[in-house]
């Protein structure tokens, strides 16, 4: 190898980056250009993480095999994409860390191309405008409490089969299906009786039902139809949730996790369940609505059996 900097030019090359560490720290423009080239790799497999994430339904192959292998290959792509010129960002960094005092200036070579100018002023780099968070098309309270009412036996049921908390299965329907307003629609027009956004694909041989929804890919939304599984009643919906969720290591994480919400979607969010980059927030906050709800309901029984007003329109809430 001589004197020349080490690049390493694959993923789990340790020496390699070791070597490209120790060069770095002595200032030599070569090492950071390469250093710099690593960790535009490194934003380059977050990237393809993020896409693979995004997935609609499950797949027949899928195991934590075939995952580690697809996290090798993407690693391994993502040195490759980001060798040579790459997006540019590895070049931007160095005339950056070069403007600042931070990086010597690389002596240029005779006859090596001299290296571009550095800019008069630092060019920030943009950052995406957050969306705000979008939750279920609002709805009376008194919708929101049937809805409740209804999916309520059923969230019990199936909360205490997966260790997890009653109203974050509510509020997970409710997001799905903003507040059972927009189901999928089945064969013959009428609703397929899907709670939870469950896709039709994979290995699932039954009936499909269509319905438009919003996913993300790299954290941009896009709008299209879907098939989603098609039950004959809510309780066979909400059952076969409960053996999806159960029966896929993927969403190992979210089960047991009791009354913590945010455990829960980060469980499903993780798993692959949600594209939506906001998905648990969404989840959290309509949860804490729903719980709302269910104890308001509650106090209007407990005031009711005791022969107080519930409210001043005389209608419990």
């Amino acid at each position: 190898m001589g004197n020349g900097v080490v690049n390493a030019a694959y993923y789990a090359d340790f020496s390699g980056l070791e070597a490209l560490k120790k060069s770095a720290k002595a200032e030599d423009p070569k090492a950071v250009r390469a250093a710099a080239r690593q960790f535009e790799s490194l934003l380059t497999a977050m990237m393809l993480k993020t896409m693979r994430e995004a997935r609609f339904s499950e797949s027949p192959g899928d195991s934590q095999e075939t995952q580690f292998y697809q996290d090798m290959f993407d690693q391994q792509l993502a040195v490759q994409l980001s060798s040579g010129k790459g997006m540019g960002l590895a070049d931007m960094l160095v005339q950056q860390l070069t403007r600042s005092g931070l990086v010597k200036p690389a002596t240029p070579t005779q006859g090596s191309a001299p290296a571009p100018a550095p800019l008069s002023t630092p060019t920030p780099m943009p950052m995406p405008t957050p969306r705000p968070m979008q939750l279920p098309p609002p709805a009376p309270a008194a919708e929101q409490t049937r809805f409740i009412n209804r999916v309520a036996p059923l969230a019990e049921r199936a909360a205490h089969q997966l260790g997890v908390s009653a109203d974050a299965l509510i509020a997970q329907a409710a997001l799905e299906t903003g507040w059972g307003r927009h189901l999928p629609s089945g064969a013959a027009g009428g609703p397929g009786f899907n709670l939870f956004g469950v896709k039709g694909g994979g290995a699932w041989t039954g009936p499909v039902a269509s319905a438009q929804t919003v996913e993300y890919s790299a954290g941009v939304p896009h709008s299209l139809a879907q098939a989603f599984r098609g039950y004959a009643s809510i309780e066979q919906g909400v059952d076969d949730y409960v053996k999806l969720l159960r029966s896929s290591d993927r969403y190992r994480q979210a089960l047991g996790s009791g009354s913590d919400v945010t455990a829960f979607a980060t469980g499903l969010r993780r798993g692959g369940y949600a594209t939506d980059p906001a998905y648990v927030h969404k989840l959290a906050a309509v949860a804490t609505q729903v719980r709302s709800l269910r104890d308001a309901a509650a106090n209007a029984d407990l005031k009711l059996l005791a022969g107080q007003p519930t409210t001043s329109g005389g209608e419990p809430v």
